[in-house]
């Protein structure tokens, strides 16, 4: 009888283990996700704007040279800041109306968002210290 006992306890106490463990494969596994931009659309805008505490929008075109100039710097900060900052990337060329209600002119263009709501704007290209710094003042 006793040994019946036992051994439902550490049957219990396995599948309470193993459904951890998946909790933290879970956990990994989303913030792996959100360690690179994630594509931003007029569809998605909002959602994405409210549902994090500071997003970085990287307002860009395929055919802008500056914009392919720090796309790897986002990616970059991307991968540094996971978890703290959600770095987006919004093609201007495929979302124009998202574009146009944030006053884009010139790209590339970060939109920096706190609580859904824009904090800062960065225009142009620049290095990757400089870019960091007025990022992250906003954390």
């Amino acid at each position: 009888m006793e040994d019946e006992e036992l051994e439902k306890i550490r049957m219990k106490k396995l599948k309470e283990m193993i459904r951890g463990a998946s909790k933290v494969e879970e956990k990994i596994a989303g913030e792996q996700a959100l360690a690179r931009p994630i594509e931003v659309t007029d569809a998605n805008f909002n959602e994405v704007i409210q549902n994090h505490p500071v997003v970085v929008v990287d307002c860009w075109a395929a055919w802008c040279a500056p914009c392919r100039m720090i796309a790897p710097i986002i990616e970059e900060l991307a991968e540094d800041y996971a978890g703290k900052i959600l770095f987006g990337k919004l093609n201007v060329d495929e979302n124009q109306k998202t574009a146009v209600e944030y006053g884009v002119m010139s790209i590339p263009t970060l939109l920096i968002f706190k609580n859904g709501k824009l904090v800062d704007r960065i225009i142009g290209a620049m290095p990757r210290k400089m870019l960091e710094s007025k990022i992250t003042q906003h954390i």
